[in-house]
């Protein structure tokens, strides 16, 4: 059987998942904020590498105190959450600790500053997701969406 040559690539400008789980209800700091980061699809089910969780709860309490973290802050920091845990650490290595730090700022929950690193502007999260991530993600996306139907309804 030939191989298919490959035309193009599809290569999004925006990915965005979104999952809905739960209401949240007791549940611990940590617990909550793996919720969120599974719903919003910065983390994925089952996964048990899970720094993404530790780097947005160590930054959400830096907030709380409008302090800025350096790299290094972070990672120190999430290594002592995951020994107070007691979660084995996995996942904590500087690169990875690197590359999760960029996801959130893509996501616009962190960024950085001649001082640090930052939960953006000091905001709280509610105010982030509907300003950064409804007004402009879902909205860019959901426009694109509709402009594909549209050219669908016309052709077809």
């Amino acid at each position: 059987m030939a191989k298919q040559k490959t035309i193009s690539k599809d290569i999004p400008l925006i990915e965005l998942t979104l999952r809905r789980y739960e209401k949240p209800t007791n549940l611990s700091d940590r617990e909550l904020i793996r919720k969120l980061c599974l719903s919003m699809g910065i983390l994925q089910p089952g996964d048990s590498r899970d720094a993404m969780v530790d780097i947005l709860y160590v930054s959400l309490k830096a907030s709380k105190e409008r302090k800025h973290l350096s790299m290094k802050d972070i990672e120190t920091a999430v290594v002592d959450l995951r020994k107070r845990f007691n979660l084995p650490l996995v996942g904590i290595t500087a690169p990875n600790i690197t590359r999760q730090v960029r996801r959130l700022k893509d996501i616009s929950f962190l960024e950085k500053t001649i001082s640090g690193y930052r939960v953006t502007e000091f905001s709280n999260l509610h105010d982030l997701f509907e300003e950064k991530i409804e007004g402009v993600m879902l909205s860019s996306i959901n426009s694109r969406i509709k402009d594909y139907l549209k050219k669908i309804d016309n052709d077809f």
